[in-house]
């Protein structure tokens, strides 16, 4: 049977996002964990996170866990979801500067300010709410029209040094990076546990993934 391993860094969503996967896929077998061993035993890992990226960080490092992420991207298909997509880069703006895990070489930058649309009106910060997805060609795309709406809370975006591994954008009010594919590795801004049906179809295209584009 299938095994997906959530990890458990003390930082995101993670009984919503063992739900959602549990409902995406029902045999496929859920495990919250911290425990290195049984997160590289797993088929298949999802990276949540929520908060702040210095937290994050910390965290990773004091329980050893940055160094099994760095292995499961080597080897087998990983699910980076907001804070976990973008703990992925080299280093992030947030918090003055923090280093993070440089699996995918890039930057996290803060929404430029003042952010305005067209017609000159502020927009907040943080963007927070269901904003259309332009896909690049992807499996895990699959069943998910172009344009569809997934979920954001975030203040900071993702800037891939390599655009080719942008594989979706979204605009506020300029096009920003939402989603990231290396290899086995797909990362998201946006919460697809939040994000009702195309959440779930996102989910269970992960779970039948083989981590091959």
């Amino acid at each position: 049977m299938t095994s997906v391993a959530v990890i458990d860094y003390g930082m995101g969503n993670l009984h919503s996002i063992a739900k959602a996967l549990q409902h995406a896929a029902p045999k496929v077998t859920v495990q919250i964990t911290a425990d290195a061993k049984t997160i590289l035993q797993a088929d298949r890992v999802v990276f949540p996170g929520v908060g702040a990226i210095r937290d994050c960080m910390h965290a990773l490092h004091e329980t050893g866990l940055a160094a099994v992420i760095k292995e499961v991207a080597l080897q087998k298909p990983l699910l980076g979801i907001c804070l976990g997509m973008q703990a992925l880069l080299s280093n992030s703006e947030e918090n003055n500067q923090v280093d993070c895990l440089n699996i995918l070489t890039g930057q996290v930058v803060h929404f430029s300010q003042p952010l305005l649309d067209e017609s000159g009106n502020v927009l907040k910060i943080p963007h927070m709410g269901w904003n259309q997805v332009q896909q690049q060609s992807h499996p895990l795309w699959e069943n998910i029209a172009q344009n569809s709406r997934f979920y954001f809370v975030h203040s900071y975006y993702a800037v891939p040094n390599d655009a080719n591994i942008i594989a979706a954008t979204s605009d506020y009010p300029n096009a920003f990076a939402c989603a990231l594919a290396q290899n086995n590795i797909f990362a998201v801004q946006f919460h697809p546990e939040k994000s009702q049906t195309v959440g779930l179809q996102l989910l269970q295209n992960f779970l039948h993934w083989d981590g091959l584009l």
